[in-house]
Protein backbone atom coordinates (compact mmCIF):
# COMPACT_ATOMS: atom_id res chain seq x y z
CA UNK A 1 0.00 0.00 0.00
CA UNK A 2 1.32 3.42 -0.85
CA UNK A 3 2.24 6.39 1.75
CA UNK A 4 -0.87 8.48 0.87
CA UNK A 5 -3.57 5.45 1.35
CA UNK A 6 -1.67 4.62 4.85
CA UNK A 7 -2.27 8.80 5.76
CA UNK A 8 -5.87 8.70 5.06
CA UNK A 9 -5.78 5.27 7.80
CA UNK A 10 -4.51 7.49 10.83
CA UNK A 11 -7.67 9.95 10.21
CA UNK A 12 -11.26 9.66 11.17
CA UNK A 13 -13.25 12.29 9.60
CA UNK A 14 -17.04 13.36 10.50
CA UNK A 15 -19.87 13.73 7.15
CA UNK A 16 -19.97 17.89 7.67
CA UNK A 17 -18.79 18.97 4.27
CA UNK A 18 -19.19 15.88 1.85
CA UNK A 19 -16.19 14.88 1.34
CA UNK A 20 -15.75 11.31 3.56
CA UNK A 21 -17.47 9.03 0.55
CA UNK A 22 -13.97 9.94 -1.37
CA UNK A 23 -12.16 9.97 1.36
CA UNK A 24 -13.38 6.46 2.20
CA UNK A 25 -12.53 5.38 -1.06
CA UNK A 26 -8.79 6.94 -0.88
CA UNK A 27 -8.86 4.24 2.53
CA UNK A 28 -9.87 6.59 5.05
CA UNK A 29 -9.51 5.37 8.83
CA UNK A 30 -12.81 6.17 9.46
CA UNK A 31 -16.03 8.20 10.14
CA UNK A 32 -17.42 9.85 13.59
CA UNK A 33 -20.95 10.10 13.89
CA UNK A 34 -22.62 13.14 15.53
CA UNK A 35 -26.53 13.69 16.51
CA UNK A 36 -27.01 15.59 13.29
CA UNK A 37 -26.39 11.92 11.32
CA UNK A 38 -28.34 10.03 13.28
CA UNK A 39 -32.47 10.92 12.49
CA UNK A 40 -33.61 7.57 13.33
CA UNK A 41 -32.74 3.54 13.84
CA UNK A 42 -32.93 2.76 10.26
CA UNK A 43 -31.65 5.89 8.66
CA UNK A 44 -28.05 5.47 11.15
CA UNK A 45 -28.28 1.62 10.14
CA UNK A 46 -28.25 2.02 6.29
CA UNK A 47 -25.92 5.59 6.83
CA UNK A 48 -23.37 2.93 8.29
CA UNK A 49 -23.49 0.27 5.43
CA UNK A 50 -22.87 3.41 2.67
CA UNK A 51 -20.01 3.89 4.70
CA UNK A 52 -18.68 0.49 4.89
CA UNK A 53 -19.45 -0.14 1.09
CA UNK A 54 -16.89 3.22 0.09
CA UNK A 55 -14.03 1.78 2.49
CA UNK A 56 -11.00 0.31 0.75
CA UNK A 57 -10.05 -1.07 4.37
CA UNK A 58 -12.83 -1.56 7.28
CA UNK A 59 -13.17 1.71 8.87
CA UNK A 60 -13.48 2.89 12.49
CA UNK A 61 -17.45 3.54 12.57
CA UNK A 62 -17.14 5.85 15.84
CA UNK A 63 -19.19 7.96 18.24
CA UNK A 64 -19.41 9.97 21.59
CA UNK A 65 -21.35 7.91 23.25
CA UNK A 66 -20.56 8.89 27.24
CA UNK A 67 -24.33 9.26 28.69
CA UNK A 68 -26.15 12.32 29.49
CA UNK A 69 -24.49 15.63 28.13
CA UNK A 70 -23.03 13.50 25.25
CA UNK A 71 -24.88 11.36 23.53
CA UNK A 72 -25.26 11.31 19.65
CA UNK A 73 -28.71 8.88 19.63
CA UNK A 74 -31.32 11.33 21.13
CA UNK A 75 -33.32 11.34 17.86
CA UNK A 76 -33.43 7.72 18.47
CA UNK A 77 -34.38 7.89 22.10
CA UNK A 78 -36.98 11.00 21.67
CA UNK A 79 -34.89 12.90 23.62
CA UNK A 80 -34.51 9.99 26.49
CA UNK A 81 -30.89 9.60 27.63
CA UNK A 82 -28.30 7.27 29.57
CA UNK A 83 -27.17 8.40 32.99
CA UNK A 84 -24.10 10.71 32.87
CA UNK A 85 -20.77 9.31 34.03
CA UNK A 86 -20.95 11.00 37.53
CA UNK A 87 -25.22 10.35 37.98
CA UNK A 88 -24.98 6.50 36.52
CA UNK A 89 -22.05 5.89 39.35
CA UNK A 90 -23.88 7.34 42.16
CA UNK A 91 -26.31 4.26 41.65
CA UNK A 92 -23.47 2.18 42.07
CA UNK A 93 -21.31 -0.26 39.73
CA UNK A 94 -24.08 -2.78 39.14
CA UNK A 95 -26.01 -0.10 37.63
CA UNK A 96 -22.88 1.28 35.98
CA UNK A 97 -22.15 -2.51 34.50
CA UNK A 98 -25.99 -2.86 33.50
CA UNK A 99 -25.79 0.44 32.00
CA UNK A 100 -22.61 0.30 30.20
CA UNK A 101 -23.82 -2.82 28.56
CA UNK A 102 -26.97 -1.33 27.25
CA UNK A 103 -24.92 1.21 25.44
CA UNK A 104 -22.65 -1.08 24.01
CA UNK A 105 -25.41 -3.61 22.96
CA UNK A 106 -26.79 -0.48 21.19
CA UNK A 107 -23.92 0.73 19.64
CA UNK A 108 -23.04 -2.79 18.11
CA UNK A 109 -26.38 -3.12 16.78
CA UNK A 110 -26.17 0.05 14.80
CA UNK A 111 -22.79 -1.47 13.47
CA UNK A 112 -20.49 1.19 15.70
CA UNK A 113 -17.02 -0.43 16.82
CA UNK A 114 -15.34 2.57 18.37
CA UNK A 115 -16.91 4.65 21.34
CA UNK A 116 -15.23 7.76 22.79
CA UNK A 117 -15.37 6.49 26.29
CA UNK A 118 -15.02 6.75 29.08
CA UNK A 119 -13.93 9.43 30.36
CA UNK A 120 -11.93 9.32 32.80
CA UNK A 121 -11.00 13.04 33.91
CA UNK A 122 -11.02 13.52 37.85
CA UNK A 123 -13.22 16.64 37.79
CA UNK A 124 -11.28 18.16 40.53
CA UNK A 125 -12.40 21.95 39.44
CA UNK A 126 -16.32 22.82 40.42
CA UNK A 127 -15.91 25.49 37.86
CA UNK A 128 -15.25 23.30 34.87
CA UNK A 129 -17.25 23.98 32.09
CA UNK A 130 -16.45 21.27 30.01
CA UNK A 131 -16.23 18.10 32.11
CA UNK A 132 -18.59 18.41 35.06
CA UNK A 133 -20.93 15.31 35.19
CA UNK A 134 -19.20 13.58 32.31
CA UNK A 135 -16.42 12.66 35.16
CA UNK A 136 -17.18 9.59 37.16
CA UNK A 137 -15.97 11.34 40.41
CA UNK A 138 -13.27 13.99 41.90
CA UNK A 139 -11.70 10.68 43.56
CA UNK A 140 -9.40 9.50 40.88
CA UNK A 141 -9.40 5.59 43.02
CA UNK A 142 -13.30 5.89 42.02
CA UNK A 143 -12.61 6.68 38.30
CA UNK A 144 -10.24 3.88 38.18
CA UNK A 145 -13.09 1.30 39.34
CA UNK A 146 -15.06 2.69 36.87
CA UNK A 147 -13.02 2.62 33.92
CA UNK A 148 -12.15 -0.66 34.33
CA UNK A 149 -15.94 -1.94 34.29
CA UNK A 150 -16.81 0.34 30.91
CA UNK A 151 -14.31 -0.49 29.03
CA UNK A 152 -14.07 -3.65 29.91
CA UNK A 153 -17.81 -4.49 29.19
CA UNK A 154 -17.41 -2.61 25.32
CA UNK A 155 -14.40 -5.03 24.84
CA UNK A 156 -16.60 -7.73 25.82
CA UNK A 157 -19.37 -6.56 23.59
CA UNK A 158 -17.12 -5.73 20.57
CA UNK A 159 -16.87 -2.08 21.12
CA UNK A 160 -13.48 -0.53 21.05
CA UNK A 161 -13.32 1.98 24.29
CA UNK A 162 -11.10 5.44 24.19
CA UNK A 163 -10.12 6.49 27.19
CA UNK A 164 -10.02 10.70 27.69
CA UNK A 165 -8.86 12.89 28.02
CA UNK A 166 -5.23 12.81 28.31
CA UNK A 167 -3.36 14.08 30.89
CA UNK A 168 -6.33 15.01 32.46
CA UNK A 169 -9.36 17.88 31.68
CA UNK A 170 -10.08 17.89 35.28
CA UNK A 171 -8.62 20.87 36.80
CA UNK A 172 -9.17 23.18 33.50
CA UNK A 173 -11.21 26.32 34.06
CA UNK A 174 -11.99 27.52 30.45
CA UNK A 175 -13.52 25.24 27.66
CA UNK A 176 -10.83 23.43 24.97
CA UNK A 177 -13.68 23.64 22.15
CA UNK A 178 -13.46 27.67 22.91
CA UNK A 179 -9.44 28.09 23.26
CA UNK A 180 -6.71 26.43 25.05
CA UNK A 181 -7.18 25.79 28.74
CA UNK A 182 -3.80 26.21 30.46
CA UNK A 183 -3.16 23.20 33.37
CA UNK A 184 -0.87 24.67 35.40
CA UNK A 185 0.40 22.32 38.06
CA UNK A 186 3.50 20.02 38.81
CA UNK A 187 3.86 16.79 37.26
CA UNK A 188 3.58 15.65 41.21
CA UNK A 189 0.28 16.79 41.28
CA UNK A 190 -0.36 15.71 37.81
CA UNK A 191 0.15 12.05 38.74
CA UNK A 192 -1.29 11.90 42.49
CA UNK A 193 -4.78 12.81 41.00
CA UNK A 194 -5.01 13.73 37.21
CA UNK A 195 -2.69 11.18 35.62
CA UNK A 196 -3.88 8.66 38.02
CA UNK A 197 -6.56 6.86 36.06
CA UNK A 198 -4.67 6.70 32.64
CA UNK A 199 -1.60 4.65 34.48
CA UNK A 200 -4.02 2.12 35.47
CA UNK A 201 -5.60 1.63 32.48
CA UNK A 202 -2.37 1.96 30.16
CA UNK A 203 -2.16 -1.39 29.71
CA UNK A 204 -5.78 -2.47 29.51
CA UNK A 205 -6.99 -0.07 26.87
CA UNK A 206 -6.58 -0.09 22.78
CA UNK A 207 -6.60 3.37 22.72
CA UNK A 208 -6.24 6.91 24.66
CA UNK A 209 -7.29 10.48 23.40
CA UNK A 210 -5.14 13.47 24.25
CA UNK A 211 -6.71 16.42 25.14
CA UNK A 212 -6.02 20.04 23.73
CA UNK A 213 -4.34 21.62 27.00
CA UNK A 214 -1.61 23.25 27.43
CA UNK A 215 -0.68 21.28 30.51
CA UNK A 216 2.87 23.20 32.16
CA UNK A 217 4.49 20.30 33.34
CA UNK A 218 5.43 18.75 29.60
CA UNK A 219 5.62 22.40 27.89
CA UNK A 220 6.65 25.63 28.60
CA UNK A 221 5.45 27.15 25.55
CA UNK A 222 1.62 27.23 24.56
CA UNK A 223 1.55 23.73 23.25
CA UNK A 224 -1.65 21.27 23.85
CA UNK A 225 -0.99 17.86 24.91
CA UNK A 226 -2.14 16.27 21.60
CA UNK A 227 1.05 17.81 19.60
CA UNK A 228 3.80 17.72 22.88
CA UNK A 229 6.22 15.42 22.26
CA UNK A 230 7.02 15.26 25.95
CA UNK A 231 3.29 14.27 26.92
CA UNK A 232 2.94 11.95 24.01
CA UNK A 233 6.56 10.66 24.82
CA UNK A 234 5.79 10.49 28.96
CA UNK A 235 2.47 8.41 27.83
CA UNK A 236 4.15 6.00 25.84
CA UNK A 237 7.64 5.46 27.78
CA UNK A 238 6.74 6.70 31.20
CA UNK A 239 3.41 4.82 31.39
CA UNK A 240 3.82 1.91 28.99
CA UNK A 241 0.89 2.82 26.74
CA UNK A 242 1.36 0.87 22.99
CA UNK A 243 -1.92 1.13 21.87
CA UNK A 244 -3.16 4.11 19.87
CA UNK A 245 -2.96 7.59 20.82
CA UNK A 246 -5.59 9.71 18.92
CA UNK A 247 -6.33 13.36 18.95
CA UNK A 248 -9.45 15.14 20.19
CA UNK A 249 -11.33 17.07 17.70
CA UNK A 250 -8.70 19.04 15.58
CA UNK A 251 -11.17 21.59 14.68
CA UNK A 252 -11.45 22.83 18.73
CA UNK A 253 -10.33 26.22 19.12
CA UNK A 254 -8.12 25.02 21.44
CA UNK A 255 -5.48 23.92 18.92
CA UNK A 256 -7.35 24.83 15.37
CA UNK A 257 -5.19 28.47 15.53
CA UNK A 258 -1.45 26.25 14.46
CA UNK A 259 -3.21 26.05 11.04
CA UNK A 260 -4.69 22.59 10.04
CA UNK A 261 -1.30 21.35 8.02
CA UNK A 262 0.98 22.56 10.45
CA UNK A 263 -1.01 21.09 13.48
CA UNK A 264 -1.25 17.49 11.35
CA UNK A 265 2.62 17.96 10.63
CA UNK A 266 3.50 18.72 14.65
CA UNK A 267 1.51 15.96 15.79
CA UNK A 268 2.74 13.16 13.49
CA UNK A 269 6.27 14.06 14.44
CA UNK A 270 5.07 13.89 17.88
CA UNK A 271 4.43 10.51 17.59
CA UNK A 272 0.32 11.26 17.76
CA UNK A 273 -1.04 8.01 15.87
CA UNK A 274 -4.56 9.68 14.59
CA UNK A 275 -6.50 12.90 14.19
CA UNK A 276 -9.93 13.82 14.65
CA UNK A 277 -11.55 16.34 12.13
CA UNK A 278 -15.66 16.46 12.79
CA UNK A 279 -16.06 17.41 9.05
CA UNK A 280 -14.81 16.43 5.65
CA UNK A 281 -14.51 19.64 3.85
CA UNK A 282 -12.21 20.35 1.49
CA UNK A 283 -9.73 22.08 4.11
CA UNK A 284 -9.32 19.12 5.90
CA UNK A 285 -8.95 17.05 2.96
CA UNK A 286 -6.26 19.41 1.05
CA UNK A 287 -4.38 19.75 4.54
CA UNK A 288 -4.31 14.83 3.74
CA UNK A 289 -2.88 15.63 0.81
CA UNK A 290 -0.56 18.71 1.37
CA UNK A 291 1.11 16.24 4.27
CA UNK A 292 1.15 13.08 1.80
CA UNK A 293 3.33 15.20 -0.27
CA UNK A 294 5.79 16.31 2.09
CA UNK A 295 6.18 12.70 4.15
CA UNK A 296 7.52 11.46 0.18
CA UNK A 297 10.65 13.36 0.86
CA UNK A 298 10.59 13.56 5.10
CA UNK A 299 11.93 10.38 6.64
CA UNK A 300 10.77 11.34 9.93
CA UNK A 301 6.68 12.18 8.83
CA UNK A 302 6.51 8.75 6.41
CA UNK A 303 8.60 6.76 9.43
CA UNK A 304 5.98 7.56 11.66
CA UNK A 305 2.75 7.44 9.40
CA UNK A 306 4.13 3.96 8.66
CA UNK A 307 4.82 3.15 12.60
CA UNK A 308 0.94 4.61 13.19
CA UNK A 309 -0.59 2.66 10.19
CA UNK A 310 1.21 -0.85 11.78
CA UNK A 311 -0.49 -0.09 15.07
CA UNK A 312 -4.27 0.85 13.48
CA UNK A 313 -4.01 -2.36 11.71
CA UNK A 314 -3.40 -4.47 14.43
CA UNK A 315 -6.30 -2.72 16.45
CA UNK A 316 -8.30 -3.86 13.66
CA UNK A 317 -7.10 -7.07 12.81
CA UNK A 318 -8.03 -7.97 16.53
CA UNK A 319 -11.73 -6.68 16.96
CA UNK A 320 -13.05 -7.06 13.14
CA UNK A 321 -12.63 -10.47 13.16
Amino acid sequence: MDLRKKLYQIFILGTEGGLYKEALKNNLGGIIFFTADIQNKNQFKNLIQECKSFALTPPFLSIDQEGGRVERTENIHNGKKYLSAKYALQKGFDFLQKQSEKIAKELKDYGINLNFAPCIDVNTNPANPIIGERSYSSNPDDVIKAEKIVAKTFQKNGIIPCAKHFPGHGDANTDSHLTLPEINLSLEEMEKIHIKPFKACAKEIDMIMAAHLHCTCFEKEEIPTSLSPNAINYLRNKLGFNGIIISDDMIMKGVAKFGTVEAIELGIRAGLNMFIYRNSNPDTINAIETIAQKAQYDKELSENIEKSFEKIMILKNTYFK
